[in-house]
């Protein structure tokens, strides 16, 4: 009961931690590299780190807060978001909440599967971080194709689909990836070196030496 109990408080102040972190990058600069019409996000990074160290319903809850960040950015704050509002509030609604929830929960998945093939955890935890960047560029892009591919506003921006696919595959994609596997992967290695202190050897995602 007692162990519950701080397990609880654990997961909690995780989840507040994570929650104010996205929320502050989501806010400055931090959160966003704003290149061309769509802006590179960091704010995977955060969702993924909860998803890996507290488990996929964390992560579908962090990747929540991220869309609703996103979804805020489109008031004013993001111009591309803020026309694609304007073009259908309800694709854009899910356009922001969808892929980030389905994100923070596929990560979680992941990192609990490679965990059961293997409980080295240096190799599974650098796989999920950078499954976060690619989760979150293949989920998103698809769903702004799918919503917004042929409205004639996207299409004058960017001219075809086709262009879409090779300017967030070859900038956002290639950077978000590179700082998913070298940043997540280094906080979380941190973090589970100081959650030895807290939490039972006996869990194979904190007992295994790096």
């Amino acid at each position: 009961m007692k162990n519950d109990r701080k397990d609880k408080i654990l997961w909690l102040s995780q989840m507040a931690v994570l929650t104010a972190i996205i929320i502050i990058m989501a806010f400055t600069p931090l959160g966003y590299l704003r290149i061309g019409p769509l802006s590179i996000t960091f704010l995977m990074l955060p969702v993924a780190i909860g998803a890996i160290l507290m488990g996929p319903a964390a992560g579908a809850i962090l990747g929540g807060i991220f869309g609703a960040t996103s979804f805020a950015q489109c008031f004013g704050l993001d111009p591309f978001g803020t026309a694609l509002l304007s073009i259908n509030p309800l694709y854009t609604f899910i356009l922001c909440f969808i892929p980030r929830i389905l994100m923070g929960l596929l990560v979680g998945l992941i990192f609990k599967a490679l965990m059961k093939l293997n409980e080295k955890v240096i190799l599974p935890h650098m796989i999920a971080s950078a499954s976060g960047a690619i989760l979150n560029t293949v989920l998103f892009l698809g769903a702004l194709i799918l919503f917004f591919g042929r409205d004639s506003y996207v299409l004058s921006i960017f001219g075809s689909v086709r262009n879409i696919l090779l300017l967030i595959l070859s900038t956002n994609a290639l950077i978000e990836l590179l700082v998913s596997l070298v940043v997540g992967t280094a906080v979380v290695k941190a973090v589970l070196v100081a959650l030895r202190r807290v939490k039972p050897r006996s869990d194979p995602a904190i007992s295994q030496e790096h």
